[in-house]
Formats: structure tokens, sequence, C-alpha cells
């Protein structure tokens, strides 16, 4: 049989009561949902961080004179098991700081020679003369100290590019007050105290600076390295009064809005006739905010100009004791500064961190933002941001941050009322159709990130994340 009623056709046909649904399907109206995109995250950052408007597109930080020189971290060469200090990074120095004579810092890093300590070797005793500088190249430094019942205390953890023992360099006959040891295989490079006073007694321009050095270090300062503010109190009669007045940096540094751009196009013929039921130039826009403003997020934290993760002063860096984050790590970045009002760490940190409460028997109780529970430590939220880096070694960091500008914190930099503004601080603009009927948009995101004062930002490092034992 041939014709509609086919033999296979007309079996079926026997068979079926109605309609079935997969030929109803060509009379009907599909639901569909909007474009998704797996990429989108909760970006904590830019929800919680207060947004300082700056209408010139730079942003100058005004701070009193300080006179904290240096304390950076320094960085190493090596070809096979001879390592070398970079030359121009002897500059971290608090001593050599601003030095440019690459002759005599060169033959200075030649002075350096090495060393290497087992876990648990003593490298510097307690009392003992401090006759070295010290520079990790590789591995963790306890400094250990005695307590008030006189129990050995933990004082801090040093590890790669940082350094002890400069004291040797500017003090007349300094001595150790606390004892350093190797918390894990370590590899120094040691400067002894009587080669760098060889050097200089044959440098003039080292001397020079030497000397500069000590006069700038012979200015009154607060405990954060600010030019004192002379006061007096306490006193009765009428004695003579301090003149004093406020010094500020003479070079403050400026924060310049960075930018984040793309160009989207959408053929003519999709934007006319494929609107029903959604717009597809809005669509198209949607998802590429979207993807800016995860960029967006992903700059203010590793951006090398101006990424929280760079911009992190030295001064406010720590390491974790034994590996993982544990509360103790947590307690000592929250007790470095005043006010601290959010964490910031990877989603594999903060599961981290939760395995070493659980070990303890901790469960911190999490607190409520915006109707939502979310991990706290301290009553201090712990916010997660996937775009903080995780190394080969499987470590990353931690953030701690004091944030607002009325109270000297982290602020978000941008500008609103910009030409063609689609949200604040981030333009749509019209650019014309191509010969080929391709209309272009381009759409521009401005912004930065600011840290008023040091101790606004702090940073736990080397974080481990892989680490299951006992």
């Amino acid at each position: 049989m041939t014709g509609p009623f086919a033999p296979e056709f007309e079996d079926q046909a026997q068979h079926r009561l109605s309609l079935s649904t997969a030929a109803a399907r060509n009379l009907a109206t599909t639901t569909k949902s909007v474009p998704q995109m797996q990429e989108i995250s909760s970006r904590w950052l830019l929800r919680v961080l207060p947004w300082v408007q700056v209408s010139s597109g730079t942003y100058r930080v005004n701070r009193r004179a300080t006179y904290f020189l240096g304390d950076g971290r320094v960085s190493f060469t090596n070809t096979g098991a001879d390592v070398r200090v970079v030359p121009a990074e002897l500059g971290e120095l608090r001593l050599l700081r601003g030095f440019d004579d690459q002759s005599v810092l060169g033959d200075l890093a030649g002075r350096f020679t090495r060393q290497d300590y087992e876990p648990g070797q003593v490298i510097a005793e307690f009392g003992s003369a401090v006759d070295n500088l010290y520079l990790i190249v590789h591995g963790k430094v306890r400094a250990e100290g005695v307590g008030a019942y006189g129990d050995q205390v933990q004082l801090r953890v040093l590890a790669d590019g940082e350094f002890f023992g400069d004291r040797a360099l500017v003090e007349p006959e300094p001595i150790w007050d606390y004892t350093a040891k190797a918390q894990t295989a370590v590899t120094l490079l040691a400067l002894p105290r009587t080669a760098f006073a060889e050097l200089l007694d044959r440098s003039e321009a080292l001397q020079t600076h030497v000397e500069r050095f000590r006069a700038a270090a012979a200015v009154p300062q607060n405990k954060h390295g600010e030019a004192a503010i002379e006061l007096v109190s306490g006193h009765r009669g009428e004695p003579a009064l301090p003149g004093t007045y406020v010094d500020y940096e003479l070079s403050p540094r400026e924060y310049e809005l960075a930018v984040a751009q793309t160009v989207l196009r959408v053929h003519t013929r999709v934007a006319d006739l494929y609107n029903e039921p959604m717009n597809q130039l809005e669509q198209q826009l949607r998802l590429t905010i979207e993807a800016l403003r995860e960029r967006q997020e992903h700059e203010m934290v590793n951006n090398p100009e101006f990424g929280l993760l760079h911009n992190a002063d030295y001064r406010q860096r720590i390491h974790t004791r034994t590996g993982p984050p544990t509360p103790d790590d947590m307690d000592e970045l929250l007790t470095m500064r005043r006010g601290t009002r959010l964490f910031l760490a990877h989603p594999r940190a903060i599961a981290a961190f939760s395995r070493e409460c659980t070990k303890r028997g901790i469960y911190p109780d999490p607190v409520e933002v915006n109707g939502r529970p979310v991990p706290a430590w301290r009553g201090v939220p712990i916010y997660p941001c996937g775009k903080i880096p995780i190394t080969d070694a499987h470590t990353t960091s931690i953030l701690a941050m004091r944030t607002g500008a009325e109270d000297q914190g982290v602020i978000g930099l941008h500008q609103t009322g910009i030409p063609d503004e689609y949200a604040p601080s981030l333009s749509v603009r019209f650019m014309g159709i191509s010969e080929q009927a391709i209309m272009s948009y381009l759409v521009s995101a401005y912004f930065s990130v600011a840290v008023l004062v040091p101790d606004a930002l702090g940073v736990l490092d080397d974080v481990q994340l892989s680490h299951y034992g006992d």
C-alpha cells in the first residue's frame, strides 16, 4: 500500500488514540530561559567595597610623612646550586633603599655566602651578637622568644624573599632579641657584618648614603613610622610647650582609573528579525557586561599596579605557622589592624580553614549578609573569591581588610556620570554600522582600588590547601 497510510504509519495510527506530543510541539510556543553563563560568580568584592567618586579620573592618597624605608622582599637568581641575590633588589633593605650605585650593589651581592639548615636547626641564638644579615632564599624560619613565664613562644614566621638580622648593618653592637630556627629545610644567603664594614670603608658613595639614612632614622617617629607630632600631657604649672607641625609625604601616590573594554558586534539582521521573545542586543550586552565585571574583580585582586595582592604593605603580610590556615593564623591576621570588616579567600581556602576548625572542635557561627549566611571568624565574614590565585604548590592567600574612606580603609574608585553611561562607571557607546551590516558597540568599565593607609589591608601568605594530616 502506498499513500498516507503506508503499513508502518497505518500501524502507528491504529494504536494511538490522540495527537502525539511530537506533532503537537509544531503548534506550541516554547518557553525559553535567558542565555546562561557559567563564568558569573558572586563577586563579593565588588558588592561589599565602598565606592568613591573620582571626578578627575585620578585619586591622590595624601599621607603623613613616613620614614619606614625598604622592609620589602628580595629576589634571587640561581645556576644549579649557585644562588645569588639580584643586586638591585638589595634596595629593599632599609639601609640601602634609594642607593643606586650598581657597581657597589654588585660588589655587595657577591659577598653573600650560601648556608643550608635542616628543620629544627638554630640559625641565630637569643642573646648572641648579630653578626650576619640573612636573606631567605627558600624555606620558612621561625622566630621564637621567651614568654612572661619563661616558656618559648613563637613570634613570627619568615619565608622566601624576606630577611632578618639587618640590624648588623645599622647598629653598633646589636644583640639577637629572639631565636631564629629553621621550620623547614632552609637555604639562606648570609652577609657578615665585617664584609659590609670593609665595603663601607672603600666606597664614599655608600658612606654618604649611610650617613643620610642615620640622619633620617634620628627623626622622631611614632610606632607606625610616621613623623612624630610633639605633645606633652599630665603637666602642671606653665612649662614651655613644644612646637610641632604635621609633615606630609612629598610625593603622594596617585591612582588612575583603569579600564576594561571590548567591542560588542551584532548583525543588523539579527537585531531586526530575531527579537521575540527576547531582545538580542540586550542579551548580548548583558552577558558582555557580566564578563567585564568578572575581569574588573580579577584586576582589583591581581593587577600588578593597583591590585590588592600586590599592594599590601610587606609589614602587613604574614605566613601560616604550619601550612593550612588555622584559627591562630586568622587571629594573628585580625590583630594587625583595627576594625577588620572582612576576609577575602578562595573557596578552597575557606574549606581548608573549616577543616582546621573541625579538627579542633571549633564550629564558628556564620553571619548574615543581605539575608544570606556567610562563613565568619570572630564575627568577621569570610567572603569567597575565586580570583585569588592558587599556585602550582597548592598554596594561596587570604586577605583581611578594613574598608571605607571614613575609616582610612580600602576603597573602590569609579566615576559616575560618564557619557553614554549604562551602569555606574560603565558606558556603552554606539560605534556605527560596517559595510557588512554589523553594528558595533564599545563597552567600557572604569575602576580602581586604593589602600588609604598600610594597615588597612593584610595578607596571610603560603596558605596550604592540600593538607589532610592528623
